[in-house]
């Protein structure tokens, strides 16, 4: 799984959004947007893995959430990250934030 859909993921672990709503998550949690190849090129990959769905929308904003394979994919991508992390950390000497 790429950075993009992590992100994605992460996102949309709070409740549906649509695209742009979703870009707006992002940036907050990771201080980037993503382009737009990028994030419906994410979207498009996790929901034919069956992570995210469609719900219905109102003219251009088409809300997508979080499946529950989904919740428990980002969670065990969370966990391996947060080990790594702190190896990481730990051998780099530096006390996590």
């Amino acid at each position: 799984m790429n950075d993009a859909q992590i992100l994605v993921l992460c996102a949309l672990a709070d409740g549906p959004l649509h695209g742009y709503a979703i870009n707006t998550a992002i940036e907050a949690i990771a201080g980037k947007r993503l382009g737009p190849g990028s994030l419906y090129g994410a979207l498009t990959r996790l929901e034919a893995k069956g992570l995210v769905e469609a719900l219905d929308g109102t003219g251009r904003q088409h809300p997508v959430k979080l499946t529950a394979a989904g919740r428990e994919v980002l969670e065990a991508e969370l966990r391996a990250m947060a080990k790594i992390a702190a190896v990481g950390l730990r051998n780099l000497r530096v006390e996590p934030a």
